[in-house]
């Protein structure tokens, strides 16, 4: 079966729709201000358990960046973004871009929870002919809006998105989370320039700042620092937030925008809820053993 024809249904809207998904956001609406974190880090939990399985099953992945970032994810898609799994090409959808590609399995994982693609599909990561690969591609997952994981390319892809949608006078928005260390690539900074100058607030970038990249600290390969201020002086609206904090990552995304487009600097730990696995460089890629699994399933689930 065609994954991504099977879930293309009639031209519809977000609102309405019995789904996991909505099940879930209303979820999140319902508990209140003091509690959508609450359900949000229980969501999160369960991603991580999730994730360490999938990649322990399928022997590859990038299993730290996952567990930094899943937070940033869970909170995107059960507390703001509109869009609809049963019509993923709704025009009036807010786009998604994960740049850091290679964090893939952290991207299907909430895919399959808010019923994007089944939750079976996920065991067949990386297996031969799965629609599932190393990095996500659009044509293959619903819910993908673009490929990625060649570092550098998804805020110019969010950059073109949110002009565009400027341009049309659509109310939709564009969000995109980008590694660290790929900010040490050029491209980033062309279209962080870009959307300064068009004053695209519209788009909301969040950085996934654990402070790794393959094999070294980003601060030992190429220094990012004073990463807030260089945002800044590219025209942007900049919020530092703890970037497993889901009440801080709401807030920061939902405050009243001044103008500009909105960068979010999310300090993370890289293999973060696995003590073990976190701010270790080597777990950029490194594949836990039947032994770590379980230890780590075991403190998730505590």
């Amino acid at each position: 079966m065609n994954i991504y024809s099977a879930s293309r249904g009639a031209d519809v809207s977000a609102e309405g729709i019995d789904s996991a998904l909505a099940e879930l956001q209303r979820e999140v609406e319902e508990a209140g201000p003091q509690r959508r974190a609450d359900v949000l880090a229980r969501i999160a939990r369960d991603a991580r358990v999730t994730i360490v399985r999938t990649i322990a099953r399928a022997r590859l992945g990038h299993i730290g960046g996952d567990l930094s970032v899943i937070d940033i994810l869970t909170t995107l898609y059960f507390g703001i973004l509109r869009v609809c799994p049963q019509n993923p090409s709704w025009p009036d959808r807010d786009r998604f871009i994960l740049s850091k590609g290679h964090c893939a399995v952290a991207f299907y994982t909430v895919l399959a929870r808010a019923g994007f693609i089944p939750r079976e599909l996920l065991d067949q990561f990386a297996r031969p002919l799965s629609p599932l690969n190393g990095h996500p591609a659009r044509h293959k997952v619903p819910g993908v809006e673009a490929n990625t994981g060649a570092l550098g390319h998804g805020l110019p892809f969010a950059v073109g998105c949110a002009l565009a949608a400027k341009m049309e006078g659509s109310a939709r928005r564009i969000f995109v989370v980008l590694g660290d260390g790929e900010l040490q690539e050029g491209s980033n900074w062309e279209a962080a320039m870009m959307a300064g100058h068009h004053r695209l607030t519209n788009l909301t970038a969040i950085v996934d700042r654990n402070g790794l990249q393959q094999g070294a600290r980003t601060e030992a390969t190429n220094q990012l620092e004073p990463l807030t201020e260089k945002w800044r002086a590219f025209g942007w609206d900049v919020i530092e937030v703890d970037g497993h904090d889901h009440a801080a990552l709401l807030e920061a995304i939902e405050l009243p925008r001044s103008g500009y487009p909105r960068c979010i600097v999310a300090r993370t730990v890289k293999g973060k809820g696995v003590s073990f696995m976190e701010g270790g460089a080597e777990w950029h890629h490194k594949v836990p053993t039947a032994v770590q699994v379980e230890a780590a399933v075991q403190e998730l689930c505590r």
